[in-house]
């Protein structure tokens, strides 16, 4: 995978308030893979650089890149990272160390000075995370979803758009427990009361603006139900489709454990690795990511309700907790169950409920 990391850092008093910002662009298409933002309080425009480069390599990192170009307008971080120029400065030697770290971990990397007009995209990021540090609100309403977790008690503020998430109910195969990708079962007998149990449970989901649905047939038969309750229509989206999980559809864990055991534990520990023929779990992140956003633009302020699978479900609820995607072999969904996440104006996303089942109870 190649991608192409823009990043930018500054402070209004060098030093003063600071923040970076960066952008990581698919290579081939110029697609917005990711993007980082975030203030720093008070300290120097090249601790601010550095930390916006960091911030790109990690999240080029998190995408799985292998080939990395990046473009900055700082002189001295593009000549230091390319071994050009000596790191003099005793307070920039840790953040060097660390960037170089990270460098040494893709296939292939290359470093280019860019005047800031070409810049512009890190550019804005960088100067929204100054306003932040200065006190200001940022200018841009669009957030940034993904930035590094700022550990902090104060609630976020403004009006969250809110995702209900719903995983189906059940189908032949979820009793089984068996891998369910692309095939498209319909609910059986007990996932079609779960899915009526859902309906009756819609109307407690409050004012909803969309009901969006994986494509596959046992997900808008759920979403149909909960929209109809909603009198609302559906609207399909592949980016929350369930992953592909090739030579392992239809097999128990046990029979893929038994036949591919080392690309089993591969797959539930790097995003990278994916079952044969089928798709990573970073792949699965790229378009759940890309399909979030677009959701999030459309209905800012509004609740949705996804109606999707287990894979996009866990990989929504990973993102908002910034955990690793270890943390997704740790989670479990029952199908017809219930998630909420808010993404709220600044990035900020905070999960509020997790597998819940209790409309299933009566």
């Amino acid at each position: 995978m190649n991608v192409i990391v823009e990043a930018d850092g500054g402070s209004r008093g060098n030093p003063g308030p600071a923040g970076y910002g960066a952008v990581v662009f698919d290579a081939a298409t110029g697609e917005v893979l990711a993007e980082r933002r975030e203030s720093l309080g008070r300290t120097t425009n090249n601790v601010a650089e550095y930390r916006g480069l960091i911030a790109g390599l990690q999240a080029a990192a998190e995408l799985g890149a292998t080939s990395v170009a990046v473009r900055m307008d700082s002189k001295l971080v593009v000549e230091q990272m390319s071994g050009r120029w000596q790191v003099k400065h005793e307070g920039l030697r840790p953040l060097a160390r660390e960037a170089a770290a990270l460098r040494d971990r893709f296939d292939a990397i290359t470093f280019e000075w860019i005047p800031r007009e070409r810049n512009k995209h890190a550019d804005r990021l960088a100067n929204e995370a100054m306003d932040l540090a200065a006190g200001k609100p940022p200018l841009a309403s669009r957030p940034v979803i993904d930035a590094p977790a700022v550990p902090s008690w104060t609630p976020p503020t403004g009006t969250p758009t809110r995702f209900v998430l719903v995983r189906h109910a059940a189908t032949e195969h979820s009793v089984l427990r068996r891998f369910s990708g692309r095939n498209d079962l319909p609910l059986s007998d007990i996932g079609e009361r779960q899915a009526a149990a859902l309906a009756r449970r819609a109307s407690t989901f409050g004012e909803v603006a969309a009901v969006i649905s994986s494509p596959l047939r046992r997900a808008t038969q759920s979403a149909e139900l909960i929209a109809d309750t909603l009198a609302l229509g559906v609207s399909a989206n592949d980016g929350f489709i369930e992953s592909d999980f090739g030579a392992w559809e239809g097999l128990t864990l046990d029979e893929v454990q038994q036949r591919w055991p080392q690309e089993l534990s591969a797959w539930i520990s790097s995003a990278d690795a994916g079952p044969p023929n089928g798709e990573s779990f970073a792949a699965v992140a790229r378009r759940v990511r890309r399909a979030r956003d677009e959701l999030i633009a459309k209905h800012p302020g509004a609740t949705v309700v996804v109606v999707s699978h287990v894979t996009p479900i866990k990989t929504l609820l990973r993102l908002a907790l910034d955990a690793p995607v270890s943390a997704m072999s740790r989670m479990f969904l029952d199908p017809a169950s219930v998630s909420i996440v808010n993404y709220y104006p600044d990035g900020t996303p905070s999960v509020r409920l997790v597998n819940d089942t209790s409309h299933l109870d009566g």
